[in-house]
């Protein structure tokens, strides 16, 4: 195929058919007419040979050809968007930029709120989209702009981006509120009696609480795995099993203080959380500003 004979304002139309999965919405979207969506959908369809959608009552739905250019497009379209934000001067006040972060499930939990009322009060029109990204793929999305800050406990990033520390934790354990439960502390032949849930984020904190029990030759009795914290309250109170957690995360987790906690009863590293960008962008204006706010909102000692 010759990709020189695509206009790449058919990949727009197509990008937006995709997401609104109606040619109105879509050409709402884009500021045109239907018709236009229509002939531009038709141009590429020929360039492309396949129908790429299928009407479905009012919804356009994706052919397989579609769904495999949906992420790379996806994708496209966002590098794009970021490099023309890098050439316009960013007014927080103003501005109508999206800020791409990745965080895990209970850094969404921890730290959106605070970041959100921020947002709302310094810079109304900034849009935030938040991404759940594999470490390993982290580096990367930073570097080609597809992120601009990743929040969270990264150790595996520290040397190879800039990172700005936010707070330090230690671990405790929670299990559910029940008559026989020791009172203040737990020894480790208690602790190690429970069944035990492992919760096994994006972040790489539970193999670190692995390998810390594995070097004592601690061993204990997996009863499940799951990939979010957010589930561990529901599953915790029809179970007598027991979760090992970063202390903040308790706060968000048992706000009713139905679940007993205990410090640990063995002594194992803590979660040092940070926030990680590119050093491509570290006098970019839009990200200098947005790390700024991240550290004096999220930090627990001056930026």
């Amino acid at each position: 195929m010759d990709t020189n004979r695509i206009d790449l304002n058919l990949l727009r139309v197509f990008h937006a058919i995709l997401e609104e999965h109606n040619l109105t919405l879509a050409a709402n979207r884009l500021g045109l007419s239907q018709p236009a969506v229509s002939y531009s959908l038709g141009r590429l369809r020929a360039i492309l040979d396949d129908p790429l959608f299928v009407r479905n009552g009012n919804e356009m739905q994706p052919t397989s050809a579609a769904l495999e250019m949906r992420e790379p497009l996806r994708e496209a379209m966002a590098a794009a968007e970021h490099a023309l934000q890098l050439m316009v001067p960013f007014a927080a006040a103003t501005s109508t930029r999206v800020f791409r972060l990745s965080m895990s499930d209970i850094g969404e939990l921890a730290f959106l709120p605070t970041l959100c009322a921020a947002l709302a009060e310094c810079a109304p029109h900034v849009r935030l989209d938040i991404q759940s990204i594999p470490v390993d793929q982290i580096e990367d999305a930073l570097r080609v702009g597809r992120l601009d800050l990743a929040i969270g406990n990264l150790p595996a990033l520290v040397e190879r981006t800039r990172h700005q520390r936010l707070f330090h934790e230690d671990y405790v354990c929670m299990t559910r509120r029940r008559r026989g439960l020791p009172r203040r502390t737990l020894t480790l032949e208690q602790y190690l009696a429970f069944p035990h849930v492992l919760v096994g984020s994006l972040e790489s904190a539970h193999y670190q609480i692995e390998e810390s029990f594995r070097k004592r030759n601690i061993h204990r009795q997996i009863a499940l795995r799951v990939p979010h914290f957010t589930v561990v309250p529901h599953i915790l109170a029809h179970t007598d099993w027991i979760v090992t957690l970063p202390r903040r995360t308790v706060r968000l987790l048992n706000p009713a203080d139905e679940f007993a906690v205990y410090d640990l009863p063995v002594d194992i590293a803590g979660v040092t959380v940070t926030v990680h960008w590119h050093a491509d962008f570290d006098t970019h204006d839009a990200n200098r500003w947005l790390r700024t706010l991240v550290i004096t909102q999220l930090s627990d000692a001056p930026a």
